[in-house]
């Protein structure tokens, strides 16, 4: 019925618009004519001039409409004039003594009445009324419009919103997934069921209903769900957790029924919920009660997927990078009770991953992707993907065929640091602040053995960070030590102390580096429990937030004593970090000021360019003999780095009862504009 009363209302507004054109045609769309338009004794006139000179004239009369054609030539000049109703005439031509019998002279002949050509009087003289009741009409359909078809709309929102990739012409195959071996071999036991069901239903085995895809952002979760469909050539239904999420009670429910009642239409398929984590959250840890919409949402979704049984073959796949903020009853067999780590590739994976992203890319012959692999720890599939679109972009704004090496290594620091912004404009002094800063860093890493080597050092602009020192790891790290941890702590001091040494005070570049250290050192003592003092505790539970589920927030489980101890403890090891920082920086100050004066020249330092420098022969003498750097001509003394000759200290933390978690801490503004490393 409401698709009968949907079609009449389209037809009615059809009709509508027909006869509307129709009217402009009639009013408006006339056929372009020649004929002069005069009045009556103007053509009586010319009748009789006609008749003296002997020239045959054609008066027709028709309904309104008086029209003299001078002359029997096919282009003969026509004249008309308005008459009424009541115009005679014949007794008009004997008044005038015009001879109308004699049709040598004049052709008398009459119209019959066209009643098309009465339209435009008749509606002429109705169009005012019409006007307005169509318009009336027109207003009130359209008032009426959004009333009628709520119902039709409340039904739509009820629809599901999962998007439909047919199998037959798959996109994405395992070919296309890299990095990830145990993964595609998990899931190819999915594929074989969804190819070959009775293989297993012969043997009494049940293929998992539920499978999450558990992994940092950028590992490829979706990919891999999509290589699964594309691998067994069934549907595949894509749809986002928060799509389940809506304004109106019990609409979230009712996409969820819709979104399985059309996987079960196309079985075998596969469903796949990315970023579940938006409705499959705890429950009960919000104030909103069993009523809450989304709680509605999550309990439909179990439901359904109870519903599965073994005959329907659908399989749901979820994705997410929080798995411990799930509900325990979405992770019990039965439901999704098989969970797929996707880590960040390793090297091997990151080599394979290139080789994919880099079909179709012409790279020059001497670019291996296995040291490119190497340039890149920690990174995503995601972010190497980015990497090579990005090196093929800077090379298609080059003007250049092939992607080279200085496209792959500006690609790199895009990724890592942002994009460079050598427009931005800084003054000398800030820029040698800045230049002492990272060579600072890069002297410490080097003197250090438990410290990546130096990759590159630059002062100029990425993102928010005015510089950087970058450090290339010889392997994959998934463990640190506790010397590991205290060199690492020494490093990102290195800018800190440079500034204090050369020019005799700190600038707030170093404040993202202070973060870090003050955070790896609190984590140091109450979680990794490398302090002798506190000893192997962990101190500070992760405590349930309560609009948030299992959140950020922390418990504290100690005494104030044992508070004092731990920042008694986190400020041991960072002044410790600081002396070591400040030892090596005093010993090679003259390494110091020469490779910043040259960082300021060049403004990046590759790393085999900053590794001969620091072995340049009599960079290691004196720091009394060498002039100091540019920067400090024309300052005052008290600027200089004369200033600092005895190790400074670092404050102790005074005796107080407020401790502020590393929460709060982590909050608290600074400025990175002049350095970032």
């Amino acid at each position: 019925m409401s698709n009968n009363g949907k079609w009449l209302r389209m037809g009615f507004f059809w009709l509508l618009a027909v006869l509307i054109v129709i009217l402009m045609a009639v009013l408006f769309v006339r056929p372009q004519s020649t004929v002069k338009a005069v009045n009556v004794s103007t053509i009586l006139s010319h009748i009789k001039e006609d008749i003296g000179k002997n020239q045959p004239d054609t008066l027709t009369v028709a309904t309104g409409t008086l029209t003299l054609t001078r002359g029997n030539a096919h282009n003969a000049p026509q004249e008309a004039a308005t008459i009424n109703e009541s115009f005679d005439v014949t007794r008009v031509l004997k008044e005038n003594t015009i001879d109308y019998t004699d049709n040598r002279f004049l052709t008398l002949q009459y119209e019959a009445p066209n009643p098309l050509l009465a339209w435009p009087g008749v509606l002429g003289s109705w169009l005012p009324e019409l006007s307005v009741g169509l318009l009336i009409i027109g207003v009130l359909l359209f008032l009426a419009r959004p009333t009628q078809g709520s119902g039709n709309q409340a039904h739509s929102f009820a629809k599901g919103r999962a998007r439909l990739f047919t199998g037959t012409k798959p996109t994405v195959t395992f070919a296309d997934v890299a990095g990830v071996e145990e993964a595609k071999q998990e899931l190819q036991e999915i594929v074989e069921f969804l190819k070959y069901p009775e293989k297993f239903m012969a043997l009494g085995a049940r293929i998992p209903r539920g499978l999450l895809l558990v992994g940092p952002p950028g590992t490829g979760k979706t990919l891999i769900a999509r290589a699964v469909a594309g691998e067994a050539g069934v549907p595949f239904f894509s749809i986002s957790g928060s799509e389940f999420v809506e304004l109106f009670v019990r609409v979230g429910a009712s996409c969820a029924r819709d979104l399985f009642e059309q996987a079960r239409k196309h079985s075998p398929c596969i469903v796949f919920v990315d970023e579940i984590d938006a409705i499959g959250r705890l429950r009960g840890s919000g104030l909103a009660g069993p009523h809450d919409e989304r709680e509605q949402t999550f309990n439909q979704v179990l439901t359904e997927m109870d519903s599965l049984d073994a005959n329907t073959n659908v399989i749901v796949i979820a994705a997410t990078n929080r798995p411990d903020v799930l509900d325990p009853a979405l992770l019990r067999p039965g439901r999704f009770d098989r969970q797929v780590m996707l880590d960040r590739p390793d090297i091997r994976g990151r080599t394979a991953i290139l080789q994919v992203h880099a079909r179709g890319k012409p790279l020059e012959n001497h670019i291996s992707l296995d040291v490119l692999a190497k340039q890149t720890p920690g990174f995503s599939g995601a972010d190497l993907a980015n990497l090579l679109n990005e090196a093929a972009i800077l090379t298609a704004r080059r003007g250049k065929r092939n992607i080279g090496l200085s496209e792959l290594e500006e690609a790199i620091d895009r990724v890592v640091a942002g994009p460079a912004r050598k427009s931005r404009i800084i003054s000398e002094r800030e820029k040698a602040i800045t230049a002492y800063h990272e060579i600072g860093h890069a002297l410490v890493a080097r003197m250090l053995p438990n410290t990546d080597p130096v990759h590159k050092v630059s002062i100029v602009a990425h993102g928010h960070a005015g510089g950087f020192t970058m450090l290339l790891p010889t392997e994959d790290r998934y463990l640190w030590s506790k010397p590991q941890f205290e060199d690492m702590l020494a490093y990102a001091l290195g800018g800190h102390v440079a500034e204090l040494l050369i020019f005799g005070e700190v600038t707030t570049g170093a404040s993202g580096d202070i973060e870090r250290v003050t955070k790896i050192a609190r984590s140091m003592v109450t979680e990794y429990g490398m302090s002798d003092r506190i000893g192997p505790m962990a101190l500070g539970q992760r405590g349930d937030a309560i609009f948030q589920g299992r959140d950020q927030g922390e418990q504290r489980n100690y005494s104030e004593q044992t508070a004092r101890e731990i920042d008694e403890e986190v400020h041991r090891i960072i002044q410790e970090a600081f002396d070591k920082a400040q030892v090596i920086l005093q010993q090679n100050k003259t390494r110091l000021i020469m490779i910043s004066e040259r960082l300021i020249k060049e403004e990046t330092l590759e790393g085999p360019l900053f590794e001969s420098l620091f072995n340049q022969p009599g960079s290691h003498s004196d720091a009394e003999h060498f002039d100091g750097p540019s920067i400090l001509a024309g300052m005052p003394d008290s600027q200089s780095s004369n200033s600092i000759r005895e190790p400074k200290r670092l404050p102790m933390p005074q005796t107080t009862t407020a401790y502020h978690p590393v929460s709060q801490l982590l909050q608290a503004p600074y400025d990175r504009d002049a350095s970032s490393s």
